[in-house]
């Protein structure tokens, strides 16, 4: 029998291994910008088109290659990070697994410009497909260029997986944050199609959340410091009063690395405990130094998961010390036992004198009888003019008629029955509301059960979708105008949505870098709302949900529905829920919400038999 076991040629190789290291443009993004960090750069640029589908590129100035070493990084496992394997054990480098440059070249047209600083010419090369077209010397300044071009242009199956430029920038943003986060030393700068998003200078770390998220977020920050000898914290934890639905600002990085942790999630968690509310996220921006013998990076293709050797001491420390930071700065509840008597009013006036009130005590009311002498005068005159109040009365023609035997009572019939009447009962109250979730309502074969807040959901989602399409929204005015702050991306993308808002019923005053500024809302939405439906809708739109097949228009609806939908356990009286009733199956579609779930069921009065058999 022949033999059916072969080797692999290498761009057949790089083409798989480019499944585990670049998934979208966001995986290449986060590998050159971690590749210009190890090379010692100072300055990093990066630049995009089309949220890295046309163009991602990285200006660095590090220190660059020689020309073997140019030609030599885009070979597979060919690497200068490491050189043994207990090198792994001991990494202070970001990238080490040498595949990342040969996968990147294997699935895109690749232009690599490098000059180290001594030397006065650099080296350009091009590949196309794993497949070098050209290498010749060219004048560049001292570091590295890297422009990848055309993502997936030889796997088309990929390039369709990619969501729209909305999602995948959002995505490339995240990689941006992360490594720019953990890197405060070192200044940065980002250009989408052109123009300037974000431009980061070198600072310390506060500055930089601040300079990302923007400048209302210096006074949520809550300075988090511990040193032990197994794990150093730094950083910041956010004020619960500015906590959001979003995970949007969570960042882990253990030594200058991002991470993902579900376990050290929790821990910031419990620390918050009693402090959020319901559904909101903790916002937090914490370094955690280690030994880099105690962990294993080397356990995730994208190297954002991490196994520590001891992770239970690791979320003591950090529950202890991100509740001691609350504590501390006077946002978590405490309890003094050495508070300040000077505080305790009115206790601190038991040996002070009390103010004097003087009073007339020979003052009598009744000593004199002058007053009631002018009271009798007083009653006399009014008395005296009561006739002028009905003169004119007989004039019109109209006799005032004194005679009250022809005076008639209103009076409620009597009841002959001590029961009402089945009938009277019904039409009193036909719904009825279960666990404060479902509501039951009467039908002639049986019942009708209907989640609350699934059916306010589609009764909200058609109007919201009735507005924006005929663009009638009716809006009311707020007595002030309501300041929001959103970072400069969140801004970018309330200013697409403007006009489809604008027709639900809000009134923007103004739109500037960090804030918003509206001054109507569409009627039936507390003012204390706007901001939540605002944030959820940015987080819809930056996840895309639904998916890209679905119009702006459409996930504006389901977003404001969302938000605004009467919520699982919320007390509704009985015209509430029957004018909820009513609502829903006025609807085009009652049977499900604008997520396609389920919003009633019925149950026949025969499946009710069977359940007694």
């Amino acid at each position: 029998m022949a033999d059916i076991i072969q080797l692999l040629p290498d761009h057949v190789a790089n083409q798989i291994a480019a499944g585990e290291v670049v998934q979208r443009p966001a995986s290449v993004v986060k590998e050159l910008l971690e590749n210009a960090i190890d090379a010692g750069a100072t300055s990093i640029k990066l630049l995009v088109k089309d949220a890295g589908k046309t163009l991602i590129q990285v200006i660095d100035n590090g220190k660059g290659m020689s020309p073997t070493d140019a030609r030599l990084s885009f070979e597979r496992h060919a690497t200068s990070k490491i050189r043994t394997a207990d090198d792994l054990f001991q990494l202070n480098t970001k990238g080490f697994r040498g595949e990342a440059l040969a996968s990147i070249a294997a699935i895109a047209h690749v232009e690599l410009k490098t000059k180290q600083e001594n030397e006065e010419v650099g080296t350009a090369i091009v590949i196309e497909g794993s497949e070098v077209k050209s290498q010749e010397v060219v004048v560049t300044p001292k570091g590295t260029s890297l422009a990848v071009k055309h993502l997936f242009f030889n796997i088309p199956a990929r390039r369709n997986f990619l969501k729209s430029n909305t999602v995948e920038l959002r995505h490339v943003i995240d990689e941006f944050h992360r490594v720019a986060l953990a890197h405060p030393d070192i200044s940065f700068s980002m250009f989408h199609n052109g123009s300037e998003t974000f431009n980061l200078p070198e600072s310390n770390y506060r500055q930089r959340i601040v300079n990302i998220f923007g400048g209302k977020t210096n006074e949520k920050l809550v300075p988090v410091e511990e040193a032990t000898e197994v794990l150093t914290i730094s950083g910041f934890v956010g004020k619960p009063e500015f906590a959001k639905k979003s995970r949007n600002e969570q960042f882990f990085f253990v030594n200058d690395r991002f991470i993902k942790s579900a376990y050290l999630n929790h821990a910031i968690s419990s620390a918050f405990e009693g402090l959020l509310k319901d559904g909101a996220q903790a916002s937090y921006y914490l370094n955690l130094t280690v030994n880099p013998q105690t962990i294993d990076i080397n356990i995730h293709p994208t190297k954002t998961e991490i196994k520590f050797d001891d992770e239970h001491t690791l979320y003591a420390i950090l529950r202890s010390a991100v509740k001691h930071s609350l504590g501390q700065f006077n946002i978590a509840p405490v309890l003094d036992f050495e508070r300040d008597a000077n505080l305790d009013t009115p206790y601190s006036y038991k040996q002070k004198d009390a103010p004097t009130v003087e009073v007339d005590r020979s003052f009598n009311p009744f000593k004199d009888d002058q007053p009631r002498a002018k009271l009798s005068n007083y009653k006399k005159e009014t008395g005296a003019n009561w006739e002028s109040l009905y003169v004119g009365l007989e004039s019109k023609g109209t006799k005032t008629n004194t005679d009250f035997s022809e005076v008639h009572f209103e009076s409620e019939p009597e009841e002959t029955s001590i029961f009402k009447n089945e009938n009277e009962v019904e039409q009193k109250q036909s719904t009825y509301q279960l666990n404060n979730k479902f509501i039951i309502s009467t039908i002639k074969s049986g019942m009708l059960v209907i989640d609350q807040h699934r059916a306010h959901q589609r009764v909200l989602y058609e109007e919201f979708l009735q507005h924006i399409t005929i663009k009638q929204g009716v809006s009311q005015q707020l007595l002030f105008p309501l300041e929001l702050h959103f970072s400069k991306q969140e801004i970018a993308l309330i200013n697409q949505l403007k006009e489809d808002l604008e027709s639900t019923g809000f009134i923007f005053q103004s739109i500037k870098e960090e804030t918003v500024q509206i001054t109507g809302v569409p009627v039936n939405v507390p003012e204390s709302e706007v901001s939540i439906i605002l944030e959820q809708l940015i987080s819809d739109v930056e996840n895309e949900v639904p998916d890209s097949n679905f119009s702006a228009t459409d996930l504006l609806a389901k977003s404001m529905a969302k938000s605004l939908a009467i919520k699982t356990g919320q007390i509704l009286t009985n015209p509430e829920q029957e004018h909820l009733v009513n609502r829903l199956f006025a609807c085009k579609e009652p049977s499900v919400s604008p997520t396609n779930k389920t919003t009633f069921i019925t149950m026949t009065v025969d499946e009710l038999d069977k359940k007694f058999m």
